[in-house]
């Protein structure tokens, strides 16, 4: 079974958390949090796209493993001196990591999205993802899009005005694919966009319509994924977990079992997924 750091590297490129987190070592305990909050929110299972789920929900557990090693002063100092991670405290599924990043996490509002969205447009802060995401996607600005927080089409020309004076500066190179970007490359993408925000705005009117939001939704589905599981276990403690031996019928030998003809009941589970 590969292990959290063959893990990291698969997924994210590299087997340095500290790098993966785009944090150093020296990171405060708050800022390492608010770094995994970041990250973890482009991954959340529960936020990506149904094609994209199975990716994402390895992602999400591995962010959820580093977080649980960096929060750890032991195993902390165990990967700092050794390079090594004790895999063995992080056999557990997937709802206790999204249970764990809901205790460490409050609930996102719509406002909350807003007012964040106010305060970063403009700021160093999205600057500084702007260059990361340019020089990451050697300028292409699809990669861009899916990497900067917020960023539409209509942040275009605002972004590529503000690139542009990076590269007259000198402070990161030209790529021709940003500044000599084909036509019809931006027009797929502008279609995208616009499709994919009448679907978003569709999803809105839809819940608003029904009265509900998508955080209940998602929480009516868990809570009867865990129904599944309370009767799952039911069950199986009354097939199985009886301390009083049963009678043997008459012709069968010692330590002979009644074979159970009733199959193993199957739990399946499923998530609700919104694309903005």
């Amino acid at each position: 079974m590969p292990s959290t750091l063959d893990l990291c590297e698969q997924y994210y490129g590299t087997r340095d958390v500290y790098k993966l987190l785009d944090i150093d070592k020296n990171t405060l305990e708050k800022d390492v949090k608010k770094a995994y909050y970041k990250l973890s929110l482009k991954v959340h299972p529960d936020r990506v796209p149904e094609e994209e789920k199975a990716e994402a929900t390895e992602k999400f557990k591995i962010l959820g493993k580093i977080h649980a090693v960096l929060s750890d002063p032991d195993r902390k100092k165990l990967y700092e001196e050794k390079g090594i991670i004790d895999d063995d405290e992080d056999e557990t599924k997937l709802a206790t990591w999204i249970e764990m990043w809901k205790t460490i996490f409050k609930p996102i509002s719509d406002e909350d999205i807003d007012n964040y969205q106010k305060n970063y447009v403009g700021s160093d802060l999205e600057k500084s993802d702007i260059k990361k995401a340019y020089l990451g996607g050697k300028g292409c600005i699809n990669y861009m899009m899916s990497a900067v927080p917020f960023m539409a089409v209509e942040d275009e020309p605002r972004i590529i005005e503000l690139v542009k004076e990076w590269i007259e500066a000198g402070e990161v190179p030209e790529f021709k694919i940003f500044t000599e970007e084909p036509k019809a490359k931006r027009n797929r993408r502008h279609k995208k966009y616009a499709r994919e925000s009448l679907e978003a705005e569709e999803i809105k009117a839809k819940l608003a319509k029904e009265g509900n939001s998508l955080e209940k939704q998602i929480m009516k589905r868990q809570n009867e994924r865990a129904q599944q599981y309370d009767n799952f276990f039911d069950d199986l403690l009354k097939k199985y977990g009886e301390d009083k031996p049963k009678n043997k019928k008459k012709g069968e030998k010692k330590g002979q079992q009644k074979e159970s003809k009733e199959p193993m009941k199957k739990v399946r589970s499923g998530r609700v997924s919104k694309r903005k």
